[in-house]
This record gives C-alpha cells, structure tokens and sequence, in this order.
C-alpha cells in the first residue's frame, strides 16, 4: 500500500457500495444467502463466500481429481471409504474455503476498503467486528478439524501442515508480485490429502496432480485479478495480473501447458503400469478436455472487461470438473 494513502473505515460513503442487506457486486446474481438467509446471518455467510460458490468448488476439485486418479489406478480402493473421502472432501472445502476466506477479510479489511469491488464486504462495511469474524473463522475451521481427525495419520498430518499455507496467503500479496502461487499452493492441497486419506500413503501421481492444480490455479487466478488491477495499483497491492500486463495472454499460454502436462503426467504415473489401457486413455481424454476448455477461456479472455474475467473466472468449475468426471468413469472400467 502506498505510504500516506488514507483509505476509507467503511464502504458506507462510497458510491456503489452495497447496504447491510445488499448484495455485493461480485456475488452470483440470485443466489440462496440473498434470497433466503435471515438478515443478521447474511454478513457472516458474505464472509465464508456463501453468495459465491466457485470458490469452494475450486478447492474441491483437485481433491476429487485424487479419489477418482486412485480408484482408477487400483479399482480395489473403489467402496464405502472412497466415497466417504469424496464426500468428506466436499465438506471439508466449504467449510474451510468459509475458514480461510474470513481469515483473508480480516487481514485484507483496510486493502478491502481501498478497492471498489470489495470495499462493501462485510468487514470494511462495518457488518461484522473483527472479534466476531475471528469467532466465525475459529467455528469453521473446528468443523473441518472434526471431519480431518476421521482420516489415517498422514493426511491429518498433512491437513495440519496446510494451515500454513492458508495463514501466509493473504498476506503474499503485500510481499511478491506471486500470490496467486501461494493460492495455488493451498488450494491444490486437497490432492495430497484426499490420496493419502484414501491410500494411506503418498505417490508421485497425487504430487503431479498437486503442481498441475498450482498452474492452473494461477491460470485462472489471474484472469480474476484483473478485475481489480487499477485499484491494485493505487493500492499497492501486487499481482500475476499487474505482473504480465500486455503479456498475460503468452504467460497464461504457459500456465495451460503446464498444467495439461504435469496433470497428463499424473495420469500416466498413476494408470501406465496398471495393466489398464482403456482406463489409461479415457483418463487422458479427461486432460485433453479440461486443456480444451482452458483454451477456450484464453481465447476469449479480454483482460479490459471486468464482466468477462469473472465469467471465465467462474467457468473453471466445469473446466475442473471434466478430468474429475472422466477420471471417475476410468475407475469404473
């Protein structure tokens, strides 16, 4: 942040900020805390990023990406257990994407207050007290906490090792022009957990799934970040999208490389000695899918257009989810 720069306590004098029980500008049009959450919860679910679940799934996926992988590598794992890790899992992120996204507004509330997409969040705004928001953090992450303890000693190990990654990130972007690597690096976490939760161990295929999620998390995590690059710069806050600038589009081109490559390796650690061919090419066909779609964003990306970030922003779930899906239909040849 800019030395001297006075930023504003509250978005309640600031043109287009939304009230106490307004949406916010980035949430999804129409969705359930709007509508149907009492008035007193909706600040609280604003803050664990209810109104807009991309996030969540963006967490999730990299997890499912691992049951599915493991299962197709040895069908034997398939049953009640790997159901449960695909389940747990799913719990698991909404609770601490809800966790961590608090932790973000609570360290972010005055960088918050500077930019106009966030500046109506409900701590900037005044909603919630810092307090209440540190009680509301300390509530999800309890629940996640309950969910992990249910796993093998390895990946409550490594759940543990990943509150690290989740305390520093909010912080990345006051000290390297990379934040969106240390997104990646615990977003993607979940495929370390979910296949040493399910397996017990850890292998090179969850370690190559782990750096394709990296790559592609700073594929579409920069799409998002310019959104708000002008008032970053004021801000000064950093950014892969400040960083590559007119070069996003060749920078970005390397992301999706690295992250069809290193996610197509994954697949042939896991299934290229498995005595399973069909399994092995329809797992492939899943990443030549998913790289498809990050093709598809690229060439429609326009760096300009706030609304065209978001919307291929929010379109990786489905990119994430083709390997998920094809990756689960390999395990069940």
């Amino acid at each position: 942040m800019h030395a001297g720069r006075k930023l504003p306590e509250t978005a309640a004098a600031l043109p287009g900020a939304a009230g106490a029980s307004g949406a916010l500008v980035d949430a999804v049009r129409g969705n359930w805390v709007d509508r149907l959450a009492p008035g007193p919860l909706r600040p609280y679910l604003r803050l664990a990023r209810a109104d807009r679940p991309i996030g969540s799934w963006l967490l999730l996926l990299p997890c499912w990406w691992a049951v599915a992988l493991a299962v197709a590598a040895d069908p034997a794992r398939a049953g009640p257990w790997a159901v449960w890790v695909a389940a747990a899992s799913a719990l698991g992120a909404v609770l601490m994407r809800g966790a961590g996204c608090t932790w973000n507004d609570i360290a972010d509330r005055d960088l918050d207050a500077a930019v106009a997409r966030t500046r109506a969040r409900p701590l900037p705004a005044g909603q919630v007290t810092v307090p209440r928001a540190l009680a509301w953090m300390l509530l999800q992450a309890g629940l996640a906490l309950g969910i992990l303890l249910g796993f093998p000693p390895l990946a409550v190990a490594l759940g543990a090792g990943s509150l690290v990654l989740v305390a520093v990130y909010p912080f990345a972007k006051r000290f390297t022009w990379w934040p969106q690597v240390f997104l990646g690096l615990a977003f993607n976490w979940g495929a370390l957990l979910a296949w040493a939760a399910l397996t017990g161990t850890l292998a090179w295929p969850a370690v190559l799934l782990y750096l394709g999620g990296i790559a592609w998390t700073l594929f579409y995590d920069t799409i998002y970040a310019h959104q708000d690059k002008e008032d970053d710069a004021l801000a000064g806050i950093r950014s892969t999208a400040r960083l590559f600038g007119a070069r996003t589009h060749a920078a970005l081109a390397l992301c999706l490389a690295a992250a069809v490559a290193l996610t197509g390796l994954a697949v042939l650690a896991a299934l290229l000695s498995a005595g399973r061919p069909a399994a092995l090419a329809l797992a492939l066909a899943g990443v030549g899918a998913f790289g498809l779609h990050l093709l598809w964003q690229l060439r429609r990306l326009e760096t300009g257009d706030p609304a065209v970030c978001l919307r291929l922003f929010r379109s990786n779930r489905d990119a994430g989810l083709l390997p998920a899906l094809f990756f689960a239909a390999a395990a069940g040849l």
